[in-house]
């Protein structure tokens, strides 16, 4: 026969039974309370789609959620889009490519400090044929003056983005109006940059686009890279924390733990080891402190 274990009915033990129900009661609802914190643990990044399309994303932040405890949701935008949307307070972080419109941003105290993260440059491709004759050339200003005499299809991102905007320069620089060829040979996309490599694959077209989403862009069709090289090509990328007196909500140490994390050796080193085909994709340059 079994032996009675319970306790016996006294005022100690009932005192027992209810510190043991209280503390369950506790650890039940401390449970939920917990996975909300855990759930809590995010921040939201606006970023180019050059960092999302080109697959650095899924190497960097899984990296730094194990690291830190912290889920990125990433808002892929073109860079002006990504700025307007911290302008309205919708996100903690940015991750873009655009200078002076990101030193704007913090001059007028929408942005904590701007701190350089890495590097890449800027190509053009275009089709095997090359009816502009631009292959094998240096100069972008050289080349889209031959694309635009020649009237040869050019697929812009027309998106406000980091690479539009350079685009834009370089076409300024060039003394050339693409507007004036609009709807003849020069289109534009409205979209990102892997939409736009797919419209100009499809059409045997010219485009500018970063290096890191080329080398990621599998539907290349007849399209090769026919310029590069040339220094003002160089694309930089840097991340802002959103300032907290514009927007009380943003999670600005959330935030700044990722600014932090990706210019250390830990975050550069991520940064580095992204790689497609042996090519690494873009190189950290973050300044020492």
């Amino acid at each position: 026969m079994a032996k009675n274990t319970a306790l016996p009915d006294t005022r100690a033990t009932r005192s027992v039974r209810r510190a043991i129900i209280g503390a369950g009661l506790a650890a039940v609802l401390a449970a939920p309370m917990q996975s909300a914190v855990a759930a809590d643990k995010f921040i939201v990044m606006a970023s180019t789609t050059s960092t999302e399309q080109s697959g650095l994303f899924k190497q960097l932040l899984p990296q730094f959620t194990s690291q830190t405890g912290i889920q990125v949701r990433v808002v892929a935008q073109g860079t002006g889009q990504a700025l307007a949307t911290a302008r309205k307070g919708d996100a903690d972080i940015l991750f873009v490519h655009n200078k002076v419109a990101e030193e704007k941003f913090v001059a007028e105290g929408y942005g904590l400090e701007r701190r350089e993260v890495m590097y890449n440059d800027f190509v053009i491709v275009g089709p095997k044929s090359d009816p502009a004759g631009i292959g094998g050339g240096k100069a972008v200003m050289a080349a889209l003056q031959k694309i635009s005499t020649k009237k040869g299809l050019f697929v812009s991102r027309g998106d406000r983005s980091g690479t539009h905007a350079a685009e834009l320069r370089f076409w300024k620089a060039a003394g050339v109006d693409p507007k004036g060829g609009k709807g003849s040979w020069y289109e534009e996309s409205g979209s990102g940059m892997g939409p736009t490599l797919n419209i100009a694959s499809a059409k045997n077209a010219y485009t500018l686009t970063d290096r890191a989403t080329w080398l990621n862009f599998s539907n290349r069709g007849d399209l090769k890279i026919l310029v590069e090289g040339d220094p003002k090509l160089f694309n930089q990328y840097g991340v802002i924390v959103v300032n907290p007196k514009k927007h009380p909500h943003v999670k600005v140490d959330l935030a700044q733990a990722f600014s932090d994390w990706v210019v250390s050796p830990k975050g550069q080193a991520a940064i580095a080891a992204y790689k497609i085909g042996g090519q690494q994709l873009f190189f950290p340059n973050a300044k020492k402190r």
